[in-house]
C-alpha cells in the first residue's frame, strides 16, 4: 500500500464510524416519528431503511420493536371499496429481519418477546374465497375476507420464510421451522415444519 494511502487509512476508518453513526441517530429519528403516529408507541422502536408502516392510528406498539430492512407492516382501513377497522399489536421486545410483511385487516396480536426471521409473511385476510363470483374476478378486485384473527403468543421463534396464514394462534414458545405455512392452531411449546405446518416435538 502507498504511504500515503497508509496515513488515510485510520482517518477513513474514523470517518466510516462516524457516518455510520449518524445513519443510525437517523433511523432512531425517523422511527420515532413514525411511532409517534401510531395509537401507541413503544419506549425503544428501530425501523431500518425501507420499512413501510401504514395504518398508524391502528398500530399498538407496546414496548421494544425493532424491524430491519425492507418491511411492511400494514393495518388495512380500505380496499376495493370496502372499509375496516383493524387492530395490529406488537408486543414488548419483538424482533423483525428483512423483507417480512405483517398485515391486519382484523386482527393480528404478536406478543412479548417473539423472533421473526427473514421473508416472514403474517396475514389475518385473504383476496375473496373459492366460489365462482370471487373466481371470475382478478385476484386483487377480490374483496378482502377474514377467517379471524392471529395470534402469535409469547416467545415464538418464527423461522425463515414463514407463512402464518389467517384465523390461526400459535401457542407460546414455540418454533414454526424455515418456509412452513401455518394452517391451523399450533399448541404451546411445539416444533412445527412443513405446507402445511405439523408438529413434529413437543419441547420439554
Amino acid at each position: 500500500m502507498p504511504p500515503l494511502l497508509r496515513l488515510l487509512a485510520p482517518l477513513a476508518a474514523i470517518l466510516e464510524s462516524l457516518l455510520a453513526l449518524l445513519y443510525y441517530r437517523w433511523r432512531r429519528l425517523a422511527s420515532a416519528l413514525t411511532a409517534a403516529r401510531c395509537a401507541e408507541a413503544g419506549s425503544h422502536v428501530y425501523l431500518g431503511r425501507g420499512t413501510n408502516v401504514t395504518g398508524h392510528s391502528h398500530i399498538h406498539i407496546r414496548g421494544r420493536f425493532v424491524a430491519m430492512e425492507r418491511n411492511r407492516i400494514a393495518a388495512i382501513e380500505s380496499h376495493g371499496g370496502m372499509h375496516f377497522t383493524p387492530t395490529l399489536v406488537l408486543g414488548d421486545d419483538v424482533s423483525m429481519e428483512n423483507d417480512c410483511h405483517i398485515a391486519a385487516a382484523n386482527r393480528v396480536e404478536i406478543h412479548d418477546r417473539v423472533l421473526i426471521a427473514s421473508r416472514v409473511y403474517v396475514s389475518d385476510h385473504s383476496h375473496g374465497g373459492a366460489a365462482a363470483v370471487d373466481l371470475a374476478l382478478p385476484p386483487n378486485s377480490r374483496p378482502l375476507t377474514s377467517r379471524g384473527p392471529v395470534v402469535i403468543e409469547a416467545e415464538v421463534w418464527l423461522g425463515e420464510g414463514v407463512c402464518v396464514l389467517p384465523g390461526v394462534r400459535i401457542g407460546r414458545s414455540s418454533i414454526i421451522g424455515a418456509n412452513s405455512v401455518v394452517t391451523r392452531d399450533i399448541p404451546p411449546r411445539s416444533v412445527a415444519v412443513g405446507a402445511p405446518a405439523r408438529v413434529i416435538r413437543t419441547l420439554d
